[in-house]
């Protein structure tokens, strides 16, 4: 019987499912290869550890290949990484020419540097430098703001500005996850797989007891959540608050370079675990400035 060859998309996606790393620790992965030599600080594993990087690399790297496909008449996933170096360097020129966020650009380089194991693919690429000022994603009104009605949601949105969970998390939470005692809320399977125990800003002990009295344990906190509310911002909301909180300081400076005396660093260590992240310099260049 003939076989059917696979089309160069099916044969990404076989690659990307080749990398996933579900389970497997970043950081212990990172520890284990710079031990052994293989991989410098600012470096990736080379394997895909959460299910939201996997969808962000997916979409990236399969954009770039139907671009390929549609300019260089490129099929096979083999006569890509011949090229792989020509191509991507063309592709974040074109990129750059077009207007894209330096964010945006920064993304595509490392998951095409990732789908093609080379760290130093499109290194003569020089890109736009990423400033504060220039992000626009959940910092102030956007155009799905309109589609939603707050006044429709405010128990959500006030629950999420007193725990900074993410949205597949808020959706999985159960009603035997809050814990009024404590004050906190547990998050069974964070980001990476990773669970985690987030501290419930204060303030909000009455919607918790309404959200807790009288429901079954296994019960959904929240059976919807509306698909045009950022929650990342709401998230950002929670980070600097309990910044604020803990460290009884104001935020870090919005601009230049960060000094050791211009923010708590226990502080910021603190907000990085109630958020589920490992890297503080994500949490302040993200959340805090």
């Amino acid at each position: 019987m003939p076989t059917h060859r696979k089309s160069l998309i099916r044969e990404a996606i076989e690659r990307l499912d080749g990398l996933m790393a579900i389970g497997e620790s970043r950081h212990t992965a990172k520890q284990t290869a710079r031990q052994q030599g293989q991989l410098a600080w600012t470096c990736s594993t080379g394997r895909i550890h959460s299910y939201k990087t996997r969808s962000v690399y997916q979409e990236q790297v399969i954009r770039f290949l139907k671009w390929a496909r549609a300019t260089s008449g490129l099929r096979r996933l083999a006569e890509v990484d011949a090229r792989a170096e020509e191509l991507a360097t063309a592709y974040l020129l074109r990129g750059i020419e077009t207007g894209l966020s330096p964010w945006t650009l920064a993304t595509t380089r490392s998951a095409l540097r990732l789908f093609f194991g080379d760290r130093a693919l499109a290194a003569s690429v020089t890109l736009p430098p990423r400033r504060r000022e220039l992000i626009r994603r959940s910092r102030g009104p956007v155009a799905q703001d309109h589609d939603l009605n707050p006044a429709h949601w405010q128990e959500l949105i006030t629950f999420l500005r007193a725990t900074g969970l993410r949205r597949r998390e808020v959706a999985a939470l159960r009603v035997a996850d809050l814990n009024l005692a404590a004050g906190v809320v547990l998050v069974r399977h964070g980001k990476g797989g990773r669970p985690r125990v987030a501290p419930v800003l204060p303030g909000v002990e009455e919607l918790l007891q309404r959200l807790w009295a009288g429901r079954r344990p296994e019960e959904r906190v929240f059976a919807r959540i509306p698909s045009h509310l950022d929650v990342h911002a709401l998230r950002r909301e929670y980070a600097q608050a309990l910044y604020r909180l803990l460290s009884e300081r104001e935020l870090p400076p919005a601009r230049g370079r960060l000094r050791p005396a211009d923010y708590d660093r226990a502080a910021v260590e603190a907000v990085a675990s109630a958020l589920g992240h490992r890297r503080v310099e994500v949490v302040l260049r993200h959340y805090l400035r």
